[in-house]
């Protein structure tokens, strides 16, 4: 790997815009009170600040009013699974780190602190966090292999008090759980009407799957490397086992490609390409979710031919399954009401609310709101807390 020395001259990599932008990084801190007299120092610093800290100190609660606490969130990662480019290592891993900081600030005003971990090992991580956790009003856990990354959260929930949510998991099924229900609607169905077969048992895919069985599909069933996950397949880890138990009430095995002949909704989060041979055996209306990034594992094009719906991960094309969509309301209607955790009828609820957004619009280039539209935001987090409060894990 080739490496820029700190003197030198980087003006060949500006002229990328992308490297440009990136300059200096894309986050800075700043006050949110002025310190430019005496009063104004002895009242932020010493002696004044001793007063609130001593408030705190006998009742522990008065951190969440007098400090930036109760609306910061750490953007946790350790740099092993980064977009499409995989372990590329905690440094590598910053600009991404910073970017979703940045989305968080600007779409629900919601501060957070890039974290890059130079550590892999679970344990290691769960208790790095924790100890960090007094800090935070929020823990954000961002790309983490799997299956590492379910055993990290599911550690740290346990053992926080504040939300602990994995977005490269319950971001990505939140979306599609939206996208899929009103592709379904513009097609006169109900998730209880489909059928899904999904690419991928990584963190989305799993994820993905399980929300859509909370929230009623007909039957789903996952691939992964090997074929279909069933029940008694050989090699299962835990988590597969888990979700074999749950998922596949057809009892398919073999290839995916033959999962797929009947199928209404194919949902695409690994890499695999599926050829238009295969597309063309699924059902009338078929809906096909193809994620991958930069390629879609069935190009628009080609799904276009045989589906009523299509969705992809990309920017450049209609109906774009973006996490951008959920977890900045996530994690503001979940400090708006200071709950203890984000359940899965609160992510279930967030997704309801990005549906609903669509309403009367509906079509076949829209069954997802824009990343830019501007009632996302508020209708989500205003799902979120209600549910909070429902669920009994709000604490205002």
């Amino acid at each position: 790997m080739t490496t820029t020395s700190r003197n030198e001259d980087t003006s060949e990599l500006d002229r990328d815009p992308a490297f440009a932008m990136h300059r200096g990084g894309k986050l800075h801190v700043t006050g949110s009170v002025d310190v430019s007299d005496h009063e104004g120092l002895s009242l932020a610093y010493t002696p004044g600040v001793a007063r609130v800290c001593d408030a705190i100190a006998e009742n522990v609660d008065l951190v969440e009013t007098y400090t930036w606490k109760s609306n910061l969130v750490a953007v946790v990662t350790d740099g092993t699974a980064v977009l499409g480019l995989g372990n590329i290592g905690p440094e590598a891993s910053l600009p991404v780190m910073e970017g979703k900081a940045l989305l968080f600030k600007q779409f629900a005003d919601v501060d957070s602190v890039p974290i890059a971990l130079n550590c892999t090992d679970a344990d290691e991580i769960v208790e790095t966090v924790a100890r960090m956790a007094p800090s935070f009003g929020g823990i954000n856990l961002e790309d983490i292999s799997a299956p590492r990354c379910f055993e990290i959260e599911a550690k740290l929930r346990e053992r926080l008090d504040i939300p602990v949510f994995h977005d490269d998991q319950h971001g990505t099924a939140i979306v599609t759980v939206a996208a899929l229900h009103n592709a379904a609607r513009l097609t006169g169905r109900t998730l209880g009407d489909l059928r899904a077969v999904v690419s991928g048992a990584g963190a989305a895919g799993v994820a993905v799957t399980k929300m859509l069985i909370d929230g009623g599909i007909g039957d789903i069933a996952v691939a992964d490397s090997k074929g279909m996950i069933y029940e008694g397949r050989d090699g299962l880890t835990p988590i597969k086992r888990d979700l074999a138990a749950i998922s596949n009430k057809a009892g398919l095995q073999g290839s995916i490609e033959s999962a797929l002949e009947g199928a209404d909704v194919f949902i695409g989060l690994s890499a695999g390409e599926v050829p238009e041979s295969v597309v063309a055996t699924m059902a009338k209306d078929a809906i096909i979710f193809a994620m991958a990034n930069p390629n879609p594992e069935v190009h628009p094009d080609i799904a276009h031919k045989y589906a009523s719906v299509v969705a992809t991960g990309r920017s450049d094309f209609p109906n774009q399954i973006n996490n951008v969509l959920a977890f900045p309301g996530v994690f503001r209607g979940a400090f708006d009401v200071r709950a203890s955790d984000i359940t899965e009828n609160m992510k279930l609820a967030a997704a309801r609310a990005i549906a609903d957004l669509v309403g009367d619009d509906l079509s076949a280039d829209y069954v997802i709101p824009s990343t830019f539209d501007e009632r996302v935001v508020p209708a989500v987090s205003a799902a979120v807390a209600e549910q909070a409060r429902k669920d009994g894990v709000a604490r205002i």
